[in-house]
């Protein structure tokens, strides 16, 4: 593994983890009031787009950042939807 890819992956933790406290907190206050629908699903498309672009060029960090920030994504989208 050469060190842009080393690089790909810590940003690709750090901007992917970023998104966990939030997913955390609305999963424990049960509270969505404060959060906008349209623009996680806007970023929700932003990180398909991105998951499909990774697979085009085989890009690893991209990838599994994406997927696992799709994931929280969809996960907080879900929860909005449910928590009204």
């Amino acid at each position: 593994m050469d060190y842009i890819e080393i690089l790909g992956l810590v940003a690709a933790t750090l901007t992917t983890a970023a998104f966990i406290p939030q997913v955390y907190k609305t999963w424990k206050e049960k509270s969505t009031k404060d959060i906008s629908l349209s623009m996680y699903a806007v970023l929700l498309t932003g990180s398909l787009l991105w998951l499909t672009y990774g697979f085009l060029i085989d890009s690893f960090p991209i990838i599994l950042a994406n997927t696992i920030t799709a994931l929280l994504l969809i996960c907080m989208v879900l929860m909005k939807l449910s928590y009204k």
